[in-house]
């Protein structure tokens, strides 16, 4: 194993938590407003993830169904997240 495959691996694993965390706090976030702290961890997830997910949000538009959204972009970064961490470690 590289070095730089390990490190990229640990940073992607990191990314992909951050992501967990952004969704957790998000629906979260829906049920009740959350507790400064918690506005503070949803900003910061929300400030770290963003820049991956804005330019992939303008090609994959959130889909809707009735009152609901479903967010493709962030789908299809989390997924993609997953692949380049598996590769990463293997390299």
């Amino acid at each position: 194993m590289s070095v730089i495959g390990t490190l990229l691996g640990y940073v992607l694993t990191a990314f992909i938590l951050v992501l967990v965390a952004r969704m957790i706090l998000d629906w979260a976030g829906t049920v009740s407003y959350g507790s400064p702290r918690v506005r503070k961890a949803r900003a910061f997830a929300h400030t770290v993830t963003e820049p991956v997910i804005a330019p992939v949000r303008r090609v994959l538009r959130p889909v809707r169904a009735g009152g609901l959204s479903f967010d493709l972009a962030f789908t299809a970064v989390f997924i993609l997240a997953l692949i380049l961490r598996g590769v990463a470690f293997s390299l």
